[in-house]
C-alpha cells in the first residue's frame, strides 16, 4: 500500500520543482523530504526520480502516481468539506490571500464581521499579488483568494478553481491637485512626457496601464516603480507623478488628487476564487458571504 503522505510529497515536487521548495512548503527539512521519497520508491518498486544537474526530475512512472495523487487529494478535500458541512457549527481555518487595495478597503470590516458572526472561524490573511495568489491557491497554499482582473487582461485560470465576482470599480487617471510640468492636465493625452508611477513589471495593472497609454498615442515615462499604492498616492499628491488609480483605493480616505475619466470608462473586476473541491466548506462559504456584503457596502 502506497503511503498518502509520501505521495503528497511527490505531488508537491511536481508543482514546486525542487526538494528545497517542497521542504519549505511542507515544513520539512530537505533531507527528510528526500528520505520519504526514497521510501516511496521502495513501496512503489520503481524508480521515481532521476538526477538532472543539481535538480531531480520525475520519471514517467512518477508522473502516473502524481496524476492519481491529484485526484486522491481532491477526493480527500471533498470528504473533509462534506464532513464539515454536516455539522451545525461553522468552524475551521481559512487561509486567505488578498492584494493591497482590497486589503485596505475590505479587510478591516470583513475581519470585524467574521469575528462577530463566526467566532470559531480562524482567518489567516496574507497579502499577495493576484497572479501569484491564484497559483498558490491551486497549489493548496491558500484556501481562498481575493483577486483582480483588468479590462481585456484576463487573470490566469487554473483547473479546479472557481470564480465569483465581488465588485467592480472604475479606473481613473490620478493627477496632482496642482499643475504638473507647468500645464493643466485635462485628459490622458496631456500626460505624455510627464513622470508616471506604476507597479513593477509583471503586474497586470502595469501592463494594462502601459497599453492604455500606448492606445492614447504615447509611451509613458515611468520614472517611479512601487507596488505600494499608498506610496503612489503620496507621489501624486506631492506633484511628482501621475498614475491610473482604481476607485477602491479611496475607501476610508479623502480624494486628495484630481481624478479624470479614461477613454471608454474602464472598470476593474474584483473576484474571489477557491478550489471547487472545497467551495461548499461552511467556513469558506461564510468568508465569501461576508466579503460579498462588505464589498456591496464599499462599492465606489
Amino acid at each position: 500500500m502506497l503511503d498518502v503522505r509520501r505521495l503528497r510529497l511527490l505531488h508537491e515536487l511536481k508543482i514546486r520543482g525542487t526538494l528545497a521548495d517542497v521542504a519549505d512548503a511542507m515544513k520539512y527539512s530537505p533531507s527528510s523530504v528526500s528520505q520519504q521519497l526514497s521510501l516511496l520508491e521502495k513501496e512503489a518498486g520503481v524508480k521515481l526520480l532521476r538526477k538532472s544537474g543539481r535538480r531531480v526530475q520525475l520519471t514517467p512512472q512518477a508522473e502516473i502516481l502524481v496524476e492519481h495523487t491529484a485526484e486522491l487529494l481532491k477526493t480527500l478535500e471533498q470528504a473533509e468539506t462534506e464532513l464539515a458541512a454536516s455539522l451545525t457549527a461553522v468552524t475551521g481555518t481559512v487561509r486567505l490571500a488578498v492584494f493591497q487595495s482590497a486589503a485596505l478597503a475590505l479587510m478591516p470590516d470583513f475581519l470585524t464581521a467574521m469575528r462577530s458572526e463566526f467566532p470559531d472561524v480562524r482567518v489567516e490573511m496574507t497579502q499577495r499579488e493576484p497572479e501569484t495568489a491564484l497559483y498558490e491557491t491551486w497549489a493548496r497554499d491558500f484556501d481562498l483568494v481575493v483577486a483582480e482582473q483588468y479590462p481585456g487582461h484576463a487573470a490566469p485560470h487554473h483547473a479546479g478553481l472557481d470564480r465569483a465576482t465581488l465588485t467592480t470599480d472604475a479606473l481613473r487617471l490620478a493627477t496632482p491637485p496642482v499643475e504638473l510640468g507647468g500645464e493643466a492636465i485635462n485628459s490622458l493625452a496631456d500626460t505624455a512626457g510627464l513622470p508616471w508611477v506604476m507597479e513593477p513589471h509583471g503586474a497586470a495593472s502595469r501592463h494594462w496601464a502601459e497599453q492604455t497609454c500606448r492606445q492614447a498615442g504615447f509611451e509613458p515615462d515611468v520614472r517611479y516603480e512601487t507596488a505600494d499604492l499608498q506610496a503612489q498616492i503620496r507621489l501624486i499628491e506631492s506633484g511628482n507623478a501621475v498614475a491610473i488609480m482604481p476607485d477602491l483605493v479611496w475607501t476610508g480616505r479623502s480624494r486628495s488628487v484630481q481624478l479624470l475619466e479614461l477613454p471608454g470608462l474602464p472598470r476593474r473586476t474584483i473576484f474571489t476564487s477557491t478550489r471547487t473541491a472545497g467551495r461548499i466548506h461552511p467556513a469558506i462559504q461564510a468568508c465569501r458571504e461576508v466579503l460579498e456584503r462588505v464589498a456591496a457596502l464599499r462599492s465606489p
